[in-house]
């Protein structure tokens, strides 16, 4: 879906025409999206037209037999249960809801509307499901990872660059996944000879001033988990590492083709794609207390070459052996 067709799509969304208003029946059926993300983010127009394209593929077209109603961009914690809010009042069959961000101020709005979430990391530990094969509320969806997996991000750092002894990890403190995926990093770190310290995404400018901070000390590497604000700045955070010359583990490959150096982790665009078959099947009647919640099958390791280079990074031959793409 070209990104033209996309933002005329979404903005047909926002304010519908009054003529299609007018010759809607009882059929057409109306969801929900709530993302952390801006409308014309490039990452989020690429998930979302996966989603998209995946509805029409089982049936439902957008002006034809669905309506969308969707709040972009909420990062910050009040006005994602403002969008939560308002959402919810326009009585939604379904809610598409992106990361702990958006599911939380959801299910506190409602635990009528059945949400299907993507990117969330412990919806267990959250209290979005009561347990991934039997969720038992009106959440289920698509787990980003265990928290056993970030672990490996700082192992796949210390092959990269083995001089590396300090390392400070991209997280966001206010929501359990940003605290749980730092603390398993933090677990692996004393065998691996490194100390970790946090730092917890800002705005822009206390980014650049943290990175700025840290940079000053030499060995150092950077980690960026999974969070909407991380992928909100993605573009600063990797310009940072590159000016401070900092290898960097990033959790998605989004990063890694904007000029990042490794990404290891899901297919967060293919979980946009599963995401639509749970909302057909409720929009057909089944409940979300009956769809398991699901976690990824496959973890992709993607190497940026030209950043490893213009690092001075001379890269294992095993490990681009082992890399799914080798961006050059």
């Amino acid at each position: 879906m070209k990104r033209r067709t996309f933002i005329t799509l979404l903005g047909g969304a926002a304010a519908w025409p009054l003529a299609a208003r007018a010759q809607r029946t009882e059929r057409v059926k109306r969801i929900g999206i709530q993302s952390t993300l801006a409308a014309d983010d490039a990452v989020a127009q690429t998930r979302n037209a996966a989603f998209f394209q995946a509805l029409q593929q089982l049936g439902w077209t957008i002006g034809r037999n669905v309506q969308l109603d969707a709040r972009w961009g909420s990062i910050d914690r009040n006005i994602s249960r403002r969008y939560a809010a308002e959402l919810v009042a326009l009585a939604p069959n379904v809610i598409l809801a992106t990361g702990s961000m958006t599911v939380g101020p959801l299910l506190q709005t409602t635990r009528d509307i059945p949400i299907v979430f993507v990117h969330v990391a412990d919806p267990v530990a959250a209290g979005f499901v009561q347990s991934l094969s039997h969720p038992g509320g009106n959440a289920t969806g698509f787990t980003q990872y265990e928290y056993g997996v970030t672990a490996k991000w700082l192992e796949l750092l210390k092959q990269i660059a083995p001089g590396v002894s300090r390392v400070a990890v991209f997280r966001e403190a206010a929501i359990r996944s940003g605290i749980g995926q730092f603390t398993a990093i933090q677990a692996v770190a004393p065998s691996l000879g490194v100390e970790v310290s946090p730092l917890n995404i800002a705005d822009a400018a206390e980014i650049e001033r943290a990175v700025a901070a840290f940079a000053r000390t030499p060995n150092g590497g950077l980690i960026v988990t999974g969070s909407g604000p991380a992928v909100r700045h993605r573009e600063l955070i990797v310009a940072l590492a590159g000016r401070h010359r900092l290898p960097t583990v990033y959790f998605d490959r989004a990063f890694v083709a904007g000029g990042g150096l490794c990404s290891y982790g899901p297919d967060l665009v293919e979980q946009y794609r599963q995401a639509a078959g749970y909302v057909d099947r409720i929009l057909k009647g089944e409940k979300p207390a009956d769809l398991p919640v699901q976690a990824p099958t496959k973890y992709e390791l993607v190497i940026n070459l030209k950043t490893a280079t213009a690092l001075g990074l001379d890269l294992p031959p095993t490990l681009l052996a082992r890399a799914d793409e080798v961006i050059e």
